[in-house]
């Protein structure tokens, strides 16, 4: 009986001392001026902490969460506004998986409402594990250089084809593991992440993975959900609505949310994401209101008017795999063939060295004019025809859409897979 029990011990005693194992991550999320959520798996559960500081000789701050976990959620908080920290993830019985490092660093977003020079990446459809969104990443790291983003978001079908944790870890964690050790990830959800995940009971492998924002903790107004919410960065407000699994009616909760979400912002720039375009004649056809159960009809006819009154200036979309960009334009909330003239605030092609840019008024003025993107092309391209008139460029290309916004300028670049730019224009408010 001794000799079993001494080998029982022995074998709980050896289970302790072994390694744990990183099996995803770490990756960032909800980043604030004050505060970042650290997250990543192990194998097995462990009780997982952080160790973080400004100076990387010196690394003496300690954050942990309560429990034995796999999946680890590690909030830092009290930090400094627009300060570099270096971070190392572990547990306390096997000490650390990650070394402090510029690869394991983030720098906290700025302080709130003050203009500065921000850089954001959004990424539609990228999710099918490819050498197609390969090639787009390596195409954006190219042109972007040593100016890498701020935050970046995702448009939906962030991981094909169902959603599943695994398609997640090889479409979303692993092809990004770089971008997610040193800047957080906005996404929203798309309908083939749908299938494994539920909007209503926030539940599935989206919600599993995912911490986002429920009481506008990083700005907004608290939507009591993480499937739409509101975030802020410097100057910046940024929406996320979710087209696929909330109730789109005008007088649902998502619409009464929006509305007032945008009457509180005082940013100076507002931009919105989901996943279905309001105008689309790629992969799907806006004017048909069977098209995805109606969704991108219900986004254009009870939704656009919504964010126009509130004075939204950039809508990026993707479920089209495709890119589609708009004129500047207004009061466009019928089928392609009700599109008129009075509905494009400009029709040139945006750009300093060609028609001019958009010019809006500044702050949020309500209908000065929005330009629309669909840019589900990160991962694949399947065309379509193409000629939707409420655009002046419609591209059957892979690609990523670059914003980079400074001060009372807003600069959009649609980035190729060699680095190369296929589209651009600038908005400004004067």
């Amino acid at each position: 009986m001794w000799i079993l029990a001494s080998i029982a011990w022995g074998l709980s005693a050896a289970a302790l001392l072994a390694a744990d194992t990183l099996t995803r991550g770490p990756y960032l999320q909800l980043g604030t001026p004050r505060s970042m959520i650290i997250r990543w798996r192990t194998d097995p559960a462990t009780k997982g902490q952080v160790q973080y500081g400004t100076n990387l000789a010196s690394i003496t701050n300690l954050a942990s969460h309560a429990g034995v976990l796999t999946d680890h959620v590690v909030q830092l908080s009290k930090l400094k506004p627009a300060t570099r920290y270096f971070y190392r993830v572990g547990s306390p019985t096997n000490k650390w998986l990650t070394t402090p490092s510029e690869m394991y660093s983030f720098v906290t977003p700025p302080p709130v409402g003050p203009a500065r020079p921000v850089r954001f990446w959004a990424l539609g459809d990228p999710g099918t594990a490819n050498t197609n969104q390969l090639a787009v990443r390596e195409g954006f790291y190219k042109w972007a250089g040593a100016r890498t983003p701020d935050l970046w978001l995702m448009l939906g079908d962030n991981a094909y084809a169902t959603g599943t944790d695994k398609e997640y870890g090889k479409a979303v964690f692993d092809l990004y593991a770089t971008e997610h050790r040193r800047n957080p990830l906005w996404p929203t959800l798309g309908n083939h992440d749908a299938f494994s995940a539920n909007s209503e009971t926030e539940s599935g492998v989206y919600y599993d993975v995912f911490t986002l924002p429920t009481r506008g903790q990083a700005g907004g107004i608290p939507s009591g959900t993480e499937a739409y919410y509101s975030f802020d960065y410097a100057n910046i407000h940024f929406i996320c609505l979710d087209s696929q699994d909330t109730d789109r009616s005008t007088n649902g909760p998502m619409a009464t949310w929006l509305k007032t979400d945008l009457a509180s912002t005082a940013r100076d720039w507002i931009v919105c994401f989901f996943h279905h375009p309001p105008y689309s004649k790629g992969t799907h056809d806006s004017d048909k209101r069977n098209d995805s159960g109606g969704r991108l009809l219900e986004m254009r006819e009870n939704f656009v008017p919504i964010l126009e009154q509130g004075g939204v200036d950039l809508v990026l979309t993707g479920h089209s795999h495709d890119y589609e960009r708009t004129f500047l334009l207004d009061g466009h909330y019928g089928s392609s063939t009700n599109l008129t003239r009075a509905m494009i605030r400009n029709g040139g092609n945006g750009r300093d060295d060609g028609d001019g840019a958009y010019a809006k008024p500044v702050g949020t003025v309500s209908h000065a004019g929005a330009v629309y993107i669909v840019t589900g092309s990160a991962g694949q391209t399947s065309g379509g025809k193409l000629n939707h008139p409420a655009m002046y460029v419609s591209l059957n290309k892979l690609g990523s859409v670059a914003v980079d916004v400074d001060g009372s300028e807003m600069r959009v670049t649609y980035v190729g897979t060699l680095g190369q730019v296929r589209d651009y224009f600038t908005l400004r408010k004067k």
